[in-house]
């Protein structure tokens, strides 16, 4: 582990939270995952078909697609969970908000993108931010974005039952601006995504990890030597027909 000088959060901290991140990246893929949600082999046709690919691109394709989803949580896990090392009263509840500090009456829910929320999470989570007001008349909430439309910590404008409304206590919070509020550094979230290539390699290099272990392909053959049947048969191996696929 070599040395990041973030300053706000210490070495050993910031490598044991990217290690225990990158811990629970899923780096295999059988036929049975694959499969959990049953693969609809019609879409998988017409992607070969339009896109002009093999079977096997296809299915590569929607194998990544689904340790994506997985893998999406996982970031997540990562933006919260780092507020841990924070101290001064910041912590990370098991439910509620996302973030809290009780002494500052700060409560928090962080979102990824600025476009996550369909109408009704948002009307929710405002909701949820109003009622925080009624019980705590100190509280300040934000909406934290990591990827936010711009840099800012202003009032959240929002529409609940198309009702528009507004409070100074209700704030909607870019992640570099939060970084600021919680660790007393305005430049901590870019020091922090300047050193994580570093900090990744040298985690990456300890768990021997970066490859990828994928025997769904090796697997549907097993079921037929034609893949487009196996996919078929997974599938719609009771309908009426199909044993003569």
């Amino acid at each position: 582990m070599r040395n990041y000088n973030l300053g706000f959060i210490s070495d050993q901290d910031i490598y044991n939270h990217v290690r225990e991140t990158v811990a629970k990246y899923k780096t295999f893929i059988d036929l049975k995952q694959f499969n959990q949600n049953v693969i609809d082999p019609i879409k998988l046709t017409f992607d070969t078909k339009v896109y002009g690919k093999s079977f096997e691109d296809i299915i590569e394709a929607e194998c990544i697609r689904q340790i994506d989803k997985g893998n999406t949580n996982h970031i997540g896990y990562f933006h919260q969970n780092i507020f841990r090392y924070a101290g001064n009263g910041w912590e990370v509840p098991e439910k509620g908000f996302d973030v809290v500090n009780r002494q500052q009456h700060i409560y928090c829910e962080l979102k990824n993108k600025h476009n996550t929320m369909n109408d009704a999470s948002s009307q929710k989570t405002y909701m949820k931010m109003q009622d925080q007001l009624l019980k705590d008349d100190k509280a300040v909430c934000m909406l934290v974005e990591t990827i936010a439309k711009k840099s800012g910590n202003e009032p959240w404008h929002a529409r609940v039952d198309g009702v528009p409304f507004e409070h100074n206590r209700i704030r909607r919070v870019s992640m570099d601006k939060f970084y600021g509020i919680v660790f007393g550094d305005e430049t901590a979230f870019f020091r922090l995504c300047k050193a994580l290539p570093d900090i990744l390699d040298d985690v990456v290099e300890e768990l021997h990890c970066g490859q990828l272990e994928n025997k769904v392909y090796d697997e549907l053959k097993q079921l037929s030597p034609e893949t487009m049947r196996s996919l078929y048969l997974l599938a719609f191996k009771k309908y009426d027909g199909f044993s003569e696929f």
